[in-house]
């Protein structure tokens, strides 16, 4: 999914970042899976027909499948690892789990774009879906999340973005696709920045103005990049892609991060989230979760371009 035309594609996960994006979730009405095939399949054509005139605007959507209307959408074998999202709930803090049967992220470097496209799109599904959550994020400064970090230096790339990103052999019927995470993130700006320095980077496990990894901790508190960092017992670390965006309102105090995770192997994820939420060793959980909320929490899948084509063959 990586050699996809830039001015228009779908299914897009291993895509570059873009400076907008907006992260959509629905409920799918019951009765209408046809009418939500029909859409989903001739998607690529719906983001051409707005990509071409605006080349320039790299415009992409890639659709997550959730567990509950995956049989309704499809008679295609359930994805191996697919299911609800599980909720990790530690000592001090929650990881939920909450609604949503599609996911749509639509990506671009024009917010223009992005709002005209989602706009096009629920026009066409209309009343076939509930819109759960709708997020709208932004590219902040050189890549920066709201807490003044830099956010995705430990994307993988290349070569080893596909292998960490696409389903293989593992499950042939879905090779080539992917298993999506999302989670809504809401941040106390003030009671962040009321920190120190010092005291932010050793949380994060970076420093602020270089970006630069710091030391992991021999034993005891862990840092978040620590604790986000899976490593199996043959030592080898396994990568995700983050695909986050900050969004706010500042009229509304509203400031957080919208994380959105793609592996081929969904454990991965879970064992981040279990890590940061429970703590590693158990009972020091990951500190970011002190100033950063978990509010929402879904499972998806994204299947090839072809296999979204094909659903409209029903």
């Amino acid at each position: 999914m990586t050699d996809q035309d830039p001015r228009g594609a779908v299914q897009a996960v291993a895509s570059p970042l873009t400076a907008n994006a907006v992260f959509l979730v629905v409920d799918v009405a019951p009765g209408a899976a046809d009418r939500v095939r029909d859409v989903l399949a001739d998607l690529a054509g719906s983001i051409k027909s707005l990509a071409f005139p605006y080349s320039d605007s790299a415009l992409t959507c890639t659709v997550g499948i959730g567990s509950a209307i995956w049989a309704e959408l499809t008679a295609l074998p359930r994805p191996a690892q697919l299911r609800p999202f599980t909720p990790v709930v530690g000592a001090h803090h929650t990881a939920p789990s909450t609604p949503g049967d599609l996911l749509f992220h639509i990506r671009a470097e024009r917010a223009d774009v992005c709002f005209e496209f989602e706009r096009r799109l629920l026009e066409s599904l209309g009343d076939a879906v509930r819109v759960v959550d709708e997020t709208v994020g932004f590219r902040s400064f050189d890549r920066r999340d709201l807490l003044g970090f830099i956010d995705g230096t430990a994307n993988p790339i290349g070569a080893e973005l596909d292998a960490a990103v696409l389903v293989g052999d593992e499950d042939p019927a879905h090779r080539g696709g992917s298993y999506i995470v999302t989670q809504k993130y809401l941040h106390p700006l003030a009671a962040w920045r009321a920190l120190p320095t010092e005291t932010q980077e050793a949380i994060i496990g970076r420093t602020k103005l270089e970006n630069v990894e710091l030391d992991d901790a021999p034993s005891g508190q862990q840092s978040h990049k620590s604790l986000a960092t899976i490593v199996d017992e043959q030592g080898v670390e396994h990568d995700i892609q983050r695909d986050n965006m900050p969004f706010g309102r500042p009229g509304h105090d509203e400031f957080g991060t919208y994380f959105l995770g793609c592996s081929r192997d969904l454990s991965v994820i879970q064992r981040m989230l279990e890590r940061m939420f429970l703590g590693d060793p158990p009972g020091l959980h990951d500190r970011l979760l002190d100033f950063s909320t978990a509010v929402t929490g879904s499972v998806f899948f994204a299947p090839r371009p072809d296999v979204l084509a094909a659903l409209g063959d029903g």
